[in-house]
């Protein structure tokens, strides 16, 4: 799992590069959606076995279907968990197809190895996606080109297409798209190496604000999400585990609970033993009792008269407040494992006249998305049928198939949207459970998770320390970095999921003495990709302690940063998870200049600016924020410039910067998790504040054209933003805050 800690690649799967550029006929039927995918009867998806078990193996489209009367159907193969990806993908197909988007209808596809990548996660669905969905469409538009100038007989290129139409100027000749379908379904594909494509200057749909294809019916409350879910003579289920993170069941009062109003029968899944695992592609799952019910409530009242005894022999032990103290043991001590090194930061930094030396932590915080976890599963003739709302799709049907031990041709999987994600339902454990539990009752049964078992059953971001040392040189330039990372670890090994970083291009690749070193803290505590794993705490600590140094150099800090970067360079040219100094310093000038950066501000407000690169994305973040003197702090405005090349969907871009932005000013303000001997000790929104509506500051997004193909934007806009806000604190009041939540040092919005 080292490739997920350090919140840049992708650690669930080898993406196999350039498979489109070798495609058999085949393949690029698949792919592209021509030959018979453009035949005039859809392939719907329904929720029926028989449909999808056939489109899995067809020759159909992947991604297209015309109908007659000029309905472009368009499938988009990625989770939709609030991200706009459902909407955004389409637009690319349809961009280079040329359609017009009012033929355009969009539906979730099918969940089948054809589709390769069926995940949400690591604002990656885009990127790996836009060179198919780009070869898709123009693949769609090329045949069609073809069928018309064959029944016009005049040369293809002379054919021209606008808004589902194809036209030949010289005859004032037109038809559409779903005229001459059926026709182009009969053609051989054209070489992929012949496709064009549009420049971007050429874009009609790319780029602007299109309205999300559920927004009506997430706005007038349709049922829309995998909660909602319903089947005829569907049963409901809940699942009771062990809250000291590990326990096992010993025994239970399964009788007295099958006696209970509306429980159809309850059971003990053996589970497996120890302490969870994030695991999307794997088999466990945490012992427990199933309790299945004709309803929700009376499943979830039955749990109530639960008696189980527990075997904590081999779970977690775990407390907060024994890693705070064993951190605080370490303080000023470099790590046992060298990481990076170059130069002697050491020493440079001991010689050095202009000095810094701090410790910051922050804690371990839940998901909390707002739907919690559900599936719907189906056990019938050793078939195993599910519907979930997985952001890792891809392994659902092995993941399923390798528990029950049935081929993975056996398992029929679903997607349905979910309400929110961040992470947490990368991992398929609730998924599994359902199977198990669906496997015992001759029916559909809905699993359904309360939100206490969320919050004790989450992946956790993990918690962590870091001491950091530098300097900078007489110039009051950043000459010397030596930072000491203090990471949960369950094996003593390596650092729990997403609780490691590896040294990062900056400061590493920009400075001659660096030094990175790790401890490793013991800890059972689940932890997993949370939105901008590792980032989204470690940014708070750089840019935090960038503004320290600046303050030491007494330089003003969008100078500092920017002198920091060096000479514009691109550290691995062509490589888009690599650091591209011209485009950070960039957007670091643009932030200021957008919000009027060394303008002098009223008494009691100041401006605060952070720069991050993650997740491919350069994102400089100014807040603009007051304080009072009993530390209530009000954030007036926070403007955000990102680079993350092409913008697909305005509208949805927008949205995704503005969420971030909320949920990051939320989660440093108050959000926390603490466990003491294995126990969480938060269950529910009263212990675990999200932010409140009125306190939403004014958002200002801004992208930059750089001309660079599009990059994910569901996690860079996160991690600036803390430290934006401190930074901002710390110029009014003094007070340097190096520890989250804010709350923990007396701030409250």
């Amino acid at each position: 799992m080292n490739n997920l800690q350090n919140g840049y690649n992708d650690p669930l799967e080898a993406i196999e590069s350039g498979r489109i550029n070798q495609l058999s006929r085949r393949e690029f039927i698949k792919l592209s959606g021509v030959g018979a995918g453009l035949a005039l009867a859809f392939v719907s998806v329904p929720f029926s076995k028989s449909v999808a078990a056939a489109s899995e193996g067809s020759e159909f489209n992947l991604y297209v279907q015309i109908n007659r009367d000029g309905v472009i159907r368009i499938y988009s193969p990625n989770p939709e968990v609030g991200q706009g990806i459902k909407t955004a993908l389409p637009m690319i197909v349809a961009e280079e197809l040329d359609a017009n988007w009012e033929d355009v209808v969009i539906e979730n596809s099918p969940i089948a190895d054809e589709y390769g990548r069926q995940r949400a996660g690591g604002s990656r669905s885009v990127p790996l996606r836009w060179d198919e969905l780009r070869k898709a469409g123009a693949g769609v538009r090329a045949m069609l080109i073809e069928a018309a100038a064959g029944e016009w007989n005049v040369p293809s290129s002379e054919v021209t297409t606008d808004q589902s139409k194809l036209m030949h100027a010289s005859s004032n000749r037109q038809t559409s798209y779903g005229a001459v379908a059926l026709l182009a379904s009969e053609l051989n594909p054209p070489a992929v190496d012949s496709l064009t494509f549009k420049n971007p200057e050429e874009y009609r749909l790319l780029g602007t604000r299109i309205t999300g294809t559920d927004n009506m019916a997430l706005v007038t409350g349709k049922p829309i999400f995998g909660i909602d879910l319903q089947l005829p003579n569907m049963l409901y289920a809940s699942y009771t585990k062990c809250r000291t993170i590990g326990g096992r069941v010993v025994k239970a009062n399964l009788d007295e609970i099958k006696a209970l109003p509306g429980v159809v029968t309850a059971f003990v899944l053996e589970g497996t033993a120890g302490v969870p695992r994030f695991d999307p592609t794997g088999v466990s799952i945490t012992p427990g009792v199933a309790i299945v019910a004709e309803s929700t409530w009376q499943s979830f009242k039955a749990r109530e008269s639960l008696k189980i005894e527990w075997d904590t022999s081999e779970a977690s032990s775990d407390s907060w407040s024994d890693h705070v103290a064993s951190a605080a043991e370490l303080r000023g001590q470099e790590g046992s494992t060298v990481l990076a090194e170059q130069g002697d930061a050491s020493q440079v930094i001991n010689d050095a006249t202009t000095k810094v030396s701090s410790q910051y932590n922050f804690s371990f915080v839940s998901h909390a998305q707002l739907e919690p976890q559900s599936c719907v599963a189906h056990w019938q003739e050793n078939i195993m049928e599910v519907w979930s709302t997985s952001q890792a799709q891809l392994f659902v049907r092995g993941s399923v198939a390798d528990l029950l031990d049935i081929p993975k041709e056996n398992v029929i999987a679903h997607q349905l949207r979910g309400g929110g994600g961040f992470g947490r339902r990368l991992n398929n454990d609730y998924i599994r459970e359902a199977a198990l539990i669906a496997q015992r009752v001759d029916a559909p049964v809905k699993l359904q998770w309360s939100r206490e078992d969320d919050m004790a059953f989450d992946f956790f971001r993990p918690g962590g320390f870091y001491n950091m040392q530098a300097s900078v040189d007489e110039n009051g330039k950043l000459n010397a970095w030596n930072s000491h990372s203090i990471a949960v670890s369950a094996d003593g090994k390596e650092p729990n999921v997403a609780a490691g970083l590896r040294p990062i291009d900056f400061p590493r690749e920009i400075l001659q003495h660096y030094k990175h070193t790790l401890t490793l803290l013991p800890s059972k505590t689940p932890t997993g990709p949370w939105r901008a794993p590792s980032s989204n705490s470690y940014a708070f600590v750089e840019q935090s302690f960038m503004h320290e140094l600046s303050v030491a150099a007494k330089r003003d800090h969008a100078e500092f940063l920017i002198a920091s970067m060096g000479e514009p360079k691109w550290f691995r040219e062509g490589e888009d998870y690599s650091l591209n100094t011209g485009r950070a310093v960039n957007v670091i000038k643009i932030a200021a200049e957008r919000a009027g950066w060394g303008a002098e501000q009223p008494a009691g407000r100041a401006l605060g600016l952070s720069f991050y690169f993650c997740h491919a994305g350069h994102v400089a973040e100014v807040a603009d924020v007051s304080v009072d003197r009993n530390k209530k702090i009000t954030v007036h405005k926070v403007w955000v410039v990102a680079d993350v090349g092409q913008i697909i969907n305005l509208s949805g871009a927008e949205s995704l910067c503005h969420g971030a932005v909320i949920d990051a000013l939320s989660t440093m303000m108050g959000l926390e998790i603490t466990m003491t001997n294995g126990r969480t000790e938060q269950s529910n929104f009263d212990q675990y504040p999200l932010l409140r509506i009125g306190s939403r500051p004014e958002i200002d997004v801004h992208f930059v054209d750089s001309g660079y193909s599009p990059t994910g934007l569901g996690e860079p806009a996160f991690p600036p933003l803390a430290a934006a806000v401190c930074n901002a604190i710390y110029t009014v009041t003094g007070d340097r805050i190096r520890g989250l939540p804010i709350r923990k040092s007396g701030y409250t919005i």
